[in-house]
């Protein structure tokens, strides 16, 4: 095992064991597994944590993702075909949810200082068939959420979130990620900063019609047992995911808290002239560092770099090695240039974060990194 692991999953889940276990066997003692108390009290829960109206729990954050965007299809209010903008440099399972409810991506670069959509490029992004964006809160960092709903509201486009990596991400007059766009999706994949024990999802929005529309589709197109009224799918929050999550969510805040203590320290030790680190935001607060990414100035000088921790026991990985629209999937979607999002592919590296890091894990990863 390295001497700094990237996440040690057990022992972030260790101080939580009882309140899990009880959880579990409140599931088990119910007799009631899929869409009961413990999923309607995680929704309730997690919308009232994030400012919203209403949540719905989905079998995952891809779907979430997907749903949303049909859920606003059905609704009218968007259309096949219609351009969504989504940033270039995003995780797959963004533009894979365009493209699985019918909408078009179309990418827009990222800001090299923040890796977070760019609100200058998107203007000059926009179309006659756009009707949407797509804005992503990467690596736990609220995006540019203000500047983004200003100019979308001007041109009346819709705007959604992908939050699958920021929860508990607020500004500082304390909105939270997910409260922003007509709808957000959440993951909560086991490595996020709220982790379930398998894949799991939600959708947030203080919309009630985008919120039944969801519930709908998700549960196979019925409102009603037997009665299907659209061409749904099967994707519903286990109440064994939602119980583990309701026991998880109100350390929360002080799990984040503690990756923000890490972050800072990084952000103020680490002195090798060879790394590029985040830009700091105005309030830590407004990051709550799903992962902590700093950038080589090379290829070569990455995975030098990356050999070199790996070497004195500290796991890395690179989020994200290959760019959407250099995926085989996509290999014919996309005809422009993406300078920035390839560069970015080919030159970050994750390094460990984690609230159960110790203090001198933290110094360990920072004097290798210093001595590099």
């Amino acid at each position: 095992m390295a001497k700094v692991p990237f996440l040690d999953l057990k022992s972030l889940n260790a101080p939580f064991m009882d309140s899990l276990k009880e959880a579990a066997a409140s599931v088990v003692e119910s007799g009631w597994y899929i869409r009961g108390h413990f999923c309607e009290c995680f929704e309730q829960a997690f919308a009232e944590y994030c400012g919203v109206k209403h949540a719905v729990g989905v079998g995952n954050g891809l779907d979430a993702l997907t749903l949303m965007l049909r859920a606003s299809m059905e609704l009218g209010r968007l259309h096949e075909g219609d351009e969504v903008l989504v940033p270039s440099n995003t995780f797959i399972a963004t533009v894979l949810a365009v493209s699985a409810a019918g909408l078009k991506p179309v990418l827009v670069e990222p800001a090299e200082n923040s890796y977070d959509m760019d609100p200058k490029r998107i203007k000059e992004s926009c179309g006659a068939r756009t009707r949407a964006i797509l804005m992503v809160h990467l690596y736990g960092r609220l995006c540019a959420v203000d500047e983004i709903c200003e100019f979308a509201n001007s041109r009346g486009l819709l705007v959604f979130e992908d939050s699958a990596q920021a929860h508990g991400a607020r500004l500082r007059d304390g909105r939270c990620a997910g409260s922003f766009g007509s709808a957000a999706a959440f993951s909560f994949y086991p490595t996020k900063n709220l982790g379930a024990f398998g894949d799991a999802g939600m959708v947030l929005t203080n919309d009630a019609d985008v919120a039944n529309m969801v519930r709908t589709l998700g549960n196979y197109g019925s409102e009603r047992k037997y009665v299907n009224k659209l061409k749904g799918v099967n994707s519903r929050l286990d109440e064994m995911q939602a119980a583990l999550l309701l026991a998880k969510l109100p350390h929360l805040d002080e799990s984040n808290e503690r990756r923000q203590e890490i972050a800072a320290r990084y952000c103020s030790e680490i002195k090798n002239p060879n790394v590029l680190l985040p830009e700091i935001p105005q309030s830590p607060s407004e990051h709550v560092w799903h992962v902590f990414v700093i950038r080589l100035k090379s290829e070569d000088a990455r995975n030098e770099m990356q050999k070199y921790l790996t070497a004195h026991g500290i796991e890395t990985l690179i989020h994200y090695p290959i760019p959407p629209h250099l995926q085989e999937a996509y290999a014919h979607e996309f005809s422009g240039e993406y300078p920035i999002a390839e560069t970015m592919a080919k030159t970050v590296l994750s390094i460990p974060m984690s609230p159960v890091m110790t203090d001198d894990e933290v110094s360990e990863v920072i004097g290798t990194i210093n001595d590099f």
